[in-house]
């Protein structure tokens, strides 16, 4: 109940605002900032501010948000490093995120780290986000650590710890112009034509018709690059002419593959047509995949050349770190001494002993799984622009290849590019490996395909009312299945009027049945 009680000080009379407390275990009393009780000069008064405590105290209760005085002042004093890593101990969400939660948050603890989380202002947040700006942080980037600050900060209100969420961006504030910056690159897509002969090219690059196979199956299905390389034998069906998604294999910064869900739970089957269920088909056969040693499973795409198995230790990446310089510069003090620096090669040598790192060494074997940036540097973008990436001591250049048989065979090995004969012409500049599952979505669209297919496809989920009425139907499976045969057809007559035959053996193999059979 609350009231108003008579206090005497030094012969002045003054009033304190007494409640009840929501636990019953002690009278509440009406508190300044510092923590000491108020004095009210009139009854009237006090007992206004009493019952307004009591309401306020009895609605954060139900909210489940109510602290008792004592426990407030703890919290009160709690800094955003503490929090945060209370915070960040009580989650249990999926790796990839429990890996990019503290990714981002060492870029909010260097400012906010050690302020208590009351003391920190909308003001001062906008301040670290300016200068995250002027550093040159990505805008993409500043949007996920300020999203990540926000997200800490709303669970630190419901604790208690904050007032209100200073994070919080109010919707329709500030200027509305110059937005479009924000936007990143437009994705590139290429022709059906165009991901044919990147498929030759990947295959040419990395030796086998393996290459060639999984990026035809990207380019017909949309597959998302973890669901490609986690694509398991038993869902790979052949003869019920679909794939199953139902796994993927995400790559950690530990360089761990997890096997998890696909994003947003997207589980479905993708019809395949006739010819690329043959395709699919025959390349498990050929190869005959086993069980990878990190999985104990059987998937159908494999990695290509890496070394034999690690030897425990320090990581070349680790001597890196330690030594504050580049792994190229690292390999270069292992085998090209001379090249380096001398404090630099001094340096890193100290690190190297002191770490007790050993070269790994051992044979050659074929790796379980493709790398996404091992893909991405060696294979793709080399196929898509002709060039190889700058690699420390190199920089970007032409991929050389031979005169013949077209379109070029890569020449490997020491001097290659005073033996080669020619260089490659780009099919499409910054062009990346999620371009092609958007040329998929595009090619639909070219196609009139349904949007309730296309999203099926896909993997997209479609919340609208009237998304609700619309059905897949099997005349909608078929006609597309229709259409993705005839474009595949007229890529191969285009392919066919540029060379009749090809060095990759499985695209020298379909290139003549379509010239027999025309």
């Amino acid at each position: 109940m609350a009231y108003a009680e008579k206090r005497v000080a030094r012969g002045k009379a003054y009033y304190r605002a007494l409640y009840q407390r929501p636990d019953r275990k002690a009278q509440g009393v009406v508190v300044d900032a510092d923590g000491r009780a108020v004095r009210y000069p009139t009854k009237t008064t006090a007992q206004k501010a009493a019952e307004k405590a009591e309401a306020d105290a009895y609605t954060e209760a139900k909210k489940g948000r109510w602290l008792p005085p004592e426990e407030e002042a703890a919290a009160a004093q709690v800094t955003f490093a503490a929090f945060a890593a209370e915070w960040l101990a009580e989650l249990s969400l999926a790796e990839s995120t429990m890996q990019n939660y503290p990714r981002s948050l060492a870029h909010l603890l260097p400012t906010f780290g050690d302020k208590v989380i009351r003391d920190i202002t909308g003001p001062m947040v906008n301040a670290w986000e300016k200068e995250q700006r002027a550093a040159g942080a990505a805008a993409s980037s500043v949007r996920t650590y300020r999203s990540l600050l926000h997200l800490i900060l709303a669970d630190a209100v419901d604790a208690g710890h904050a007032e209100k969420n200073v994070a919080e961006r109010r919707r329709g504030r500030g200027r509305r112009h110059g937005r479009g910056r924000r936007r990143g690159p437009e994705k590139q897509i290429t022709t059906m034509l165009g991901s044919l002969l990147l498929a030759e090219r990947a295959s040419l690059l990395s030796g086998r018709d393996d290459e060639f196979v999984a990026h035809i199956h990207k380019t017909y299905t949309g597959l998302r690059w973890g669901e490609l390389v986690g694509l398991e034998k038993q869902f790979a069906r052949p003869e019920a002419r679909c794939f199953r998604v139902e796994w993927q294999l995400y790559e950690l910064d530990t360089g761990e593959l997890s096997r998890c869900p696909p994003k947003d739970d997207s589980y479905r089957n993708i019809d395949s047509p006739a010819w690329l269920s043959r395709l699919v088909g025959d390349h498990v056969t050929r190869t005959n995949p086993q069980p990878c040693p990190c999985h104990n499973l059987t998937y159908v795409y494999s990695g290509r050349g890496v070394g034999g198995p690690r030897q425990p230790g320090p990581t070349l990446r680790q001597v890196a770190e330690l030594a504050k310089v580049s792994t190229g510069t690292v390999s270069n003090v292992l085998n090209r001494p001379e090249m380096v620096a001398e404090a630099t090669r001094t340096r890193v040598e100290k690190v190297i002993a002191e770490v007790g790192f050993v070269r790994q060494v051992g044979p050659s074997r074929e790796a379980a799984h493709w790398r996404r940036s091992g893909h991405a540097q060696w294979i793709f973008t080399p196929a898509a622009t002709g060039w190889y990436p700058k690699k420390a001591p190199q920089e970007a250049h032409p991929v050389p290849v031979t005169g013949g048989p077209w379109p070029g065979v890569p020449v490997r090995g020491r001097g290659a590019a005073g033996r080669a004969e020619a260089c490659w012409l780009p099919i499409k500049d910054r062009l990346t490996g999620h371009g092609l599952r958007h040329g998929h979505r595009t090619l639909m669209e070219e196609l009139g395909t349904p949007k309730v297919l296309m999203d099926e496809r896909m993997g997209h989920e479609d919340g609208s009312v009237g998304a609700r009425y619309a059905h897949v139907t099997d005349t909608m499976r078929a006609t597309l299945m229709e259409q993705l045969t005839d474009v595949w057809e007229e890529s191969l007559d285009d392919r066919l009027t540029l060379s009749p035959r090809s060095p990759v053996p499985v695209l020298d193999r379909l290139l003549q049945e379509r010239a027999a059979a025309a």
